[in-house]
């Protein structure tokens, strides 16, 4: 199936859309492979702290594209968490689509200036752009009220910059281990009732199962998620080496915790969408 963009997979979904966060090709390929186990488009995520990972964006990128490409559903490649202007310049001229420009650690009227100039240069190029307000935070499982998104003040930076979507803080955290992030739905409501591009939630590891389907329900449409398939895959492959003390090929337990990321993300994309 030919590549698919995040913003027509956004843009023809009904209910949410499921944003996997990959680090290697296993995840990639364990992700395709539970989306099409349900018939449902999703989107490969890498993030910069991927792309630090593997010292550039361009090998997990190709290698991610292509199992896109190869896909039986609409599969688009995103780029995730990019600070730097450069890598979103290379980003495109790799050939992803879509990429999260991130200036939320900045204060208002930097984040502003700098994610204008990147929402200009990926439109003149058919890039679409999705941006942070109101910084979701970062990786201890607080959930601060004070960093809660404003909706006039979201609805403003979009009318200013002119992204395509926006990731909104309403009470998630990344990397949660634990599944008890407690969301503002009233405040999702008011987000999606003033903000005029999809409300995009990240952190969602962090929110139990029927939170994720209230909150796409309420008007989230981009749901991203990473460290719930780390953990998954993980425990997998910890199974299999406690079972088989002797085992040396890395197929083989790599291959345990693909199955077990395909089976996570067929059951998520089934609660999102």
């Amino acid at each position: 199936m030919p590549l698919s963009t995040v913003g027509e997979i956004v843009g023809n979904a009904s209910a949410g859309v499921g944003a996997f966060n990959v680090v290697h090709l296993e995840h990639a390929e364990a992700v395709v492979a539970g989306a099409e186990s349900v018939g449902l488009p999703v989107v490969l995520q890498i993030s910069e702290n991927c792309v630090a990972y593997h010292g550039a964006l361009a090998p997990i990128a190709v290698a991610a594209l292509s199992v896109a490409e190869a896909a039986e559903v609409p599969v688009a490649v995103h780029l995730d968490h990019a600070t730097r202007s450069d890598l979103v310049h290379e980003a495109i001229a790799i050939g992803l689509g879509s990429v999260m420009y991130d200036a939320s650690g900045t204060d208002y009227a930097d984040n502003v200036r700098v994610t204008a100039q990147v929402v200009a240069h990926c439109h003149r190029h058919g890039v679409w752009v999705e941006a942070e307000l109101g910084e979701v935070g970062g990786k201890d499982g607080v959930h601060d009220p004070g960093s809660r998104t404003d909706p006039a003040a979201a609805a403003a930076y979009v009318g200013t910059t002119g992204v395509d979507a926006l990731a909104v803080a309403v009470g998630t955290s990344h990397a949660m281990l634990s599944r008890d992030a407690r969301l503002d739905f009233a405040l999702i409501e008011t987000l999606r009732d003033h903000v005029p591009v999809p409300l995009v939630l990240h952190g969602s590891s962090g929110v139990p199962d029927g939170d994720l389907a209230r909150a796409t329900r309420a008007g989230m449409k981009k749901i991203n998620i990473g460290t719930q398939l780390n953990k998954v895959f993980t425990a997998a492959v910890r199974d299999f080496l406690a079972a088989d003390l002797g085992a040396v090929d890395s197929r083989k337990y790599l291959g345990a915790g693909r199955d077990a990321v395909r089976a996570e993300v067929a059951r998520l994309l089934a609660i999102i969408g």
